[in-house]
C-alpha cells in the first residue's frame, strides 16, 4: 500500500525543507529544526501550568476543575535527543481534552548532554513524584497511566517494568523496544519517510554510552523477563506501516499478550513514524487520539 495521501503531502513538504543529512548535523541544530514542527495546545484547558516534579520539569494539563481526575504521565518522542514540552503540547492537550483526565508532560533530560540511562531516571522520578503529590495535582493517585510516542513509548514501558507506583494503563505509540535494530521493518523502511535507518543510528550514537548498552533491558525493553511482563497493566500498542521500528513495537505487543496482558494493537496503514503528533494535519492522528482517549476513560474510570 502507498502512503496515505495526507501523509504523502507532509512527507514531501518535510523532504523539501530538510536538505542536510541528519548524520552531519549537531543535536542542537536538529532540535531547532524539530521545533519548527511544533503544534501548540489544540484544545482549551481549564489549567496549563509548569510543575517541578522533584527536579524534573513538567507541564500539567487539566481539562476541568474537577479534583476527581485520573492522570496520564506523558513522555514525548525524539530518540532521546530531540523534542520537549513545546513540540508535543498539541498531543498532551488533545489527550487531556479527549479523555477528560489530566496529563503531566515530562521534560526528561536529553542526550548527548545526558546519556543513557538519564532519561529513564527522570521518567521514574516524575511518575513517583506525581503519585506522592497527587493532591497538589488534583488527581487520584490510584488512577495513573503512563504513555508516550517513540522514545517516550520506550520510557512508558520501562516505568511499568519498574513498578515504582501502581499503573492502570500504558499507552505505547510506536515504541522503540529493541536497540539491536534487527527487525525486517528496519530495512524495509530504512529510507523513511521521516525516520530513517541513518537517523536511528544517529539517535543511538548520541544516546547510548557504548555498544554494550544495546543488550541492557533498559535500552531494549523487549528483553524483559516473562515474570515481569505477566505483571504489566493493560496496554495499547500503536504502530505505523512505513515505520522502521514498526516490527519491534508489534513484537513487544505480542509478548505482552502471550503473558496474559490485555492489549489493543493497531497498525495504521499508510502512515509513518511521528504521525501521532500531527493533530490537525492527519485524519489518522485524530483517530489514534480518539482510540487512546477511549481506553484512558475506560481504565482511569
Amino acid at each position: 500500500m502507498p502512503l496515505h495521501p495526507q501523509a504523502q503531502v507532509i512527507a514531501d513538504l518535510i523532504a523539501s525543507v530538510n536538505s542536510r543529512p541528519i548524520a552531519d548535523a549537531a543535536p542542537v541544530d536538529v532540535r531547532a529544526s524539530y521545533k519548527l514542527a511544533t503544534i501548540p495546545p489544540t484544545d482549551e484547558m481549564d489549567e496549563i501550568r509548569e510543575v517541578d516534579a522533584g527536579g524534573v520539569p513538567c507541564r500539567l494539563y487539566r481539562p476541568s476543575k474537577s479534583n476527581d481526575l485520573g492522570l496520564l504521565v506523558y513522555f514525548h518522542g525524539g530518540g532521546f535527543v530531540i523534542g520537549d514540552l513545546d513540540t508535543h503540547a498539541g498531543v498532551a492537550s488533545s489527550l487531556a481534552a479527549k479523555s477528560g483526565h489530566a496529563v503531566l508532560a515530562v521534560d526528561y533530560r536529553l542526550a548527548p548532554e545526558h546519556k543513557f540511562p538519564a532519561a529513564i531516571d527522570d521518567a521514574l522520578a516524575s511518575v513517583e513524584w506525581a503519585f506522592k503529590n497527587a493532591k497538589s495535582l488534583g488527581i487520584d493517585p490510584n488512577r495513573i497511566a503512563v504513555g508516550g510516542d517513540s522514545a517516550g513509548g520506550t520510557l512508558a514501558a520501562l516505568v511499568c517494568h519498574s513498578m515504582v507506583v501502581p499503573i492502570k494503563f500504558q499507552m505505547l505509540i510506536y515504541p522503540g523496544v529493541d536497540a539491536s535494530m534487527s527487525y525486517p521493518s528496519i530495512l524495509e523502511n530504512r529510507s523513511g519517510p521521516l525516520l530513517t535507518l541513518d537517523v536511528l543510528k544517529w539517535f543511538q550514537k548520541h544516546y547510548l554510552r557504548d555498544a554494550s548498552d544495546i543488550s541492557d533491558v533498559k535500552a531494549s525493553p523487549i528483553l524483559v523477563s516473562d515474570e515481569i511482563l505477566k505483571q504489566m497493566p493493560p496496554a495499547i500498542v500503536i504502530s505505523a506501516e512505513f515505520d522502521p521500528i514498526r516490527d519491534e513495537g508489534e513484537a513487544y505487543g505480542r509478548r505482552l499478550i502471550e503473558n496474559g496482558v490485555s492489549v489493543t494493537t493497531t497498525r495504521y496503514i499508510g502512515e509513518f513514524h511521528d504521525f501521532f503528533k500531527m493533530i490537525g494535519a492527519l485524519d489518522d492522528a485524530e483517530l489514534a487520539h480518539q482510540q487512546v482517549a477511549a481506553l484512558l476513560r475506560k481504565y482511569l474510570a
